[in-house]
C-alpha cells in the first residue's frame, strides 16, 4: 500500500484568508517602502559629515552659488567697513568684484568646505546633545581669506575690513527641542520601516495562494513606490523654492536642493526600474511556463485532481473480495 504523508498539526488556513492577508501585507509593503527610503536618508545620509561635504563641495563650483556668496559676503562685508555714503557707493561694486573674483580660488573651495563642515559638526552636536543654546557658526576665517585676496588685488580700504568673530546662528534656541524629537523620529523611523517593508513583502509572498502574482504584485507596487518618491522630490523642490525669502537666491537655493536630494532621486529610479525588471521577468516566466507542452492551467488540474479523489471514494474497491 502506497504510504499516506502524515497530517499536519495545524490546519492550512482557506484560501480566501490567505488571500486577503497576502493583499494587505504586500499593500503595506508597498506603502512603506518610499516612506522607508526618505527616512532612513534623512536619518543616516544628512547625519555622516563626511558624505555632505562631499556632496556639498561642488556647489562651490556651481555659478549660481558663487553670485549669491558675492553678493551676501559683500554685502556683509560693506556693513562692516566704516566709508561714508558717497564713498560706499563707489567701493561697493570693487568689493563685489573682487569676492566674485575670490570665489573662482582654490582658497574659497577650502572656505567652502570648512565652513560645511563646521556647519554640521554644529547642527548634529546640537540635535544629538541636550545643550538649549542656539547653534551658530563662526566666520572670521572666511572674513580673514576675504581681506588678504582684496589687499592682493589692491582694493580701496581693503586693509580696514576687520576681521572679527561673527557667529552666525544656524538654528534658533525656540526650534530645538522640536527639531529633536523630529531627529529621534527620523532615527527609529529610518531603521524600522525599510524593515517592516521588506518583512511584510516576504510574508505577503510567502502566504499567496498563487505566488507569482504576489511577485508580479509587490514588484509594481515597488515601481510605484519609487515613481511616488520621484515625484514627491519634484513637489518638494518647488514648495522649498516658493517658501523662501525674496532676498535669497533661487536658483542657488535650487541647486543646493538638488544636491542634497541626488541620492533619494537615485533610490528613486532604481525601485522604479527594479519593480519593472522583476514585473516583467515574473509575467514572462508565467507565460513561458504556460506555453510549455503538456502544461495545462493550475485551476484545471486542481479540479482534476479533487474531481478524481471525490470519485475514488465514493467507488467500491473491485479487488475487496465480496462478503
Amino acid at each position: 500500500m502506497p504510504s499516506v504523508p502524515p497530517a499536519s498539526p495545524w490546519p492550512a488556513p482557506p484560501s480566501g484568508l490567505r488571500r486577503a492577508l497576502s493583499a494587505l501585507l504586500i499593500v503595506l509593503a508597498c506603502l512603506l517602502l518610499p516612506f522607508g527610503a526618505l527616512a532612513a536618508w534623512a536619518a543616516y545620509g544628512l547625519t555622516d559629515t563626511g558624505q555632505y561635504v562631499s556632496t556639498m563641495a561642488p556647489l562651490a563650483d556651481d555659478p549660481d552659488v558663487r553670485d549669491a556668496v558675492a553678493d551676501t559676503v559683500g554685502d556683509g562685508i560693506m556693513r562692516e567697513v566704516d566709508v561714508g555714503r558717497p564713498m560706499r557707493g563707489t567701493v561697493a561694486p570693487f568689493v563685489r568684484e573682487a569676492v566674485r573674483s575670490f570665489t573662482q580660488t582654490r582658497a574659497f573651495r577650502l572656505a567652502w568646505d570648512a565652513g560645511n563642515r563646521a556647519t554640521h559638526d554644529a547642527v548634529l552636536r546640537a540635535l544629538q546633545g541636550e545643550r538649549e543654546e542656539p547653534v551658530t557658526v563662526d566666520l572670521a576665517p572666511v572674513t580673514a581669506q576675504v581681506k588678504n585676496q582684496l589687499t592682493q588685488d589692491h582694493v580701496p580700504l581693503a586693509a580696514r575690513i576687520p576681521v572679527q568673530h561673527t557667529a552666525v546662528a544656524v538654528i534658533p534656541t525656540a526650534d530645538l527641542d522640536r527639531l529633536r524629537k523630529g531627529f529621534h523620529v527620523l532615527e527609529v523611523a529610518g531603521f524600522w520601516l525599510p524593515v517592516a517593508a521588506v518583512v511584510f513583502a516576504v510574508g505577503g509572498i510567502a502566504l499567496a495562494v498563487r505566488r507569482r502574482r504576489a511577485v508580479t504584485a509587490t514588484a509594481l507596487g515597488t515601481a510605484l513606490g519609487g515613481a511616488l518618491l520621484g515625484l514627491a522630490l519634484v513637489i518638494g523642490r518647488r514648495l522649498t523654492l516658493a517658501d523662501l525669502p525674496p532676498d535669497v537666491s533661487h536658483p542657488a537655493a535650487a541647486a543646493v536642493y538638488d544636491a542634497l536630494t541626488s541620492t533619494l532621486r537615485t533610490v528613486s529610479w532604481l525601485l522604479l526600474a527594479l519593480g519593472l525588471a522583476v514585473a516583467a521577468v515574473a509575467w514572462i516566466g508565467g507565460r513561458l511556463r504556460r506555453s510549455r507542452p503538456g502544461a495545462t492551467p493550475r485551476t484545471a488540474a486542481g479540479t482534476g485532481d479533487s474531481a478524481s479523489l471525490r470519485a475514488d471514494s465514493q467507488s467500491p474497491d473491485q479487488n475487496m473480495p465480496v462478503m
